[in-house]
């Protein structure tokens, strides 16, 4: 049975034109893939100069994208899914054979 953690939702207007959800929920997006992109970049670095800028870039993107999560999740306009431990054992022990599989080739 799934259970959703969230907090009360704050009511939006929801008309055509954005609103604060949508704003932040943009933004999040946004983050979310810029940060990838960054850790992508630290492992292409050419050298340590180049590197440590898009260390401290990374870090300040995903402290950012933390922040408008925790906004999102605050204002009621993220949910997240309680699982029970038997499905988080499923998912550890299917990446640990996944894992073995690679160690073994």
């Amino acid at each position: 049975m799934e259970t959703k953690i969230s907090n009360e939702k704050q009511n939006v207007e929801n008309t055509i034109d954005m609103n604060d959800k949508d704003y932040l929920n943009k933004l999040l997006t946004c983050l979310k893939e810029m940060t990838k992109n960054y850790a992508v970049s630290l492992t292409e670095a050419s050298n340590e100069i180049l590197y440590e800028k898009y260390k401290e870039m990374f870090l300040k993107y995903s402290l950012l994208q933390r922040k408008v999560f925790e906004l999102l999740f605050k204002k009621g306009w993220y949910e997240l899914e309680q699982v029970d431990s038997n499905k988080i054992s499923q998912k550890y022990n299917t990446l640990n054979t996944e894992i073995d599989t690679i160690r073994t080739n």
